[in-house]
């Protein structure tokens, strides 16, 4: 499936992910691991706050319990003077809907979308889960792995995606939306899901991972951006943020450019890739 001119009414997206240097996201036996580092924290958050949706995997919510927020003043403050809301929206894409109440991920200060995928056989959705208890809407994050788009395959939803934006001057339908969430998407797929999320206003997302997420987009030739940081590390095994069973279309393999290459803290290098567009 190639990208056509139609897919300018689509939302830019950049998948954003620390590996190591054999280009894994977690150790061999799995599970959240420590990648990056505060170089590749700061261009984490130089991605949000480029950013109207953050999208990533119901599972590694549930896993690592909140998402990543942007805590710099300057990216925040650059936001305010935009009239933008201090952080993107948290599109969360998940098969069941069940996503805990408890979670601190309830208590962050931003809006939350869920991105539901239809039932086999066009049952209705899921019930709303509880709605989440009151509590303290400091700027709680996530583990540093799950916010650089860590983690492994195994902590990825099967689905792939969850998403969340904070740009909602929508007037939102009656349709019921588990608590917690202001509003749900139909996630079909990729395709329809996307032209609803620009219809909404929500032009840039950033991908957060995991693994199945990403491979799930490239396998539709959604990515348009890739922004990696190469941490110093080598870890082994088989989680490496595409697996050998990724299936890639023909366009999504060729066409990538360097975009930016920037020497981080802590021995780090970002490395930025943008596609160039069939009739570009």
């Amino acid at each position: 499936m190639s990208r056509s001119s139609s897919s300018a009414a689509l939302p830019q997206l950049r998948l954003v992910l620390a590996v190591s240097l054999d280009g894994r996201l977690a150790p061999p036996e799995g599970g959240a691991a420590q990648i990056g580092g505060r170089g590749d924290r700061r261009v984490l958050e130089e991605a949000l706050a480029w950013a109207d949706g953050a999208l990533l995997g119901a599972e590694t919510l549930r896993r690592h319990g909140s998402t990543c927020l942007i805590h710099a003043q300057d990216l925040l403050q650059a936001r305010r003077r935009q009239a933008r809301p201090d952080q993107p929206v948290a599109l969360v894409a998940s098969r069941s809907g069940a996503v805990p109440a408890d979670l601190p991920f309830f208590r962050q200060p931003l809006q939350r979308w869920l991105l539901l995928a239809e039932a086999e056989g066009g049952s209705s959705p899921p019930e709303a889960v509880p709605a989440p208890v009151p509590g303290d809407t400091a700027g709680m994050d996530g583990p540093e792995a799950m916010a650089a788009g860590g983690g492994s395959a195994a902590a990825a939803d099967a689905l792939g995606g969850q998403a969340a934006s904070l740009r909602c001057s929508v007037v939102l339908p009656e349709a019921a939306a588990p608590a917690g969430f202001a509003r749900t998407i139909s996630l079909p797929a990729w395709q329809p899901a996307l032209e609803q999320l620009a219809a909404a206003g929500l032009k840039r997302l950033v991908v957060l991972g995991g693994a199945s997420l990403a491979a799930s987009l490239l396998a539709e030739n959604r990515i348009d951006e890739l922004q990696l940081t190469l941490c110093p590390q080598l870890l082994g095994g088989e989680h490496s943020w595409l697996g050998p069973a990724a299936a890639l279309p023909a366009a999504a393999r060729r066409g990538w450019r360097l975009l930016e290459q920037r020497g981080l803290e802590g021995e780090e290098l970002l490395l930025r890739y943008g596609r160039l567009l069939p009739d570009s």
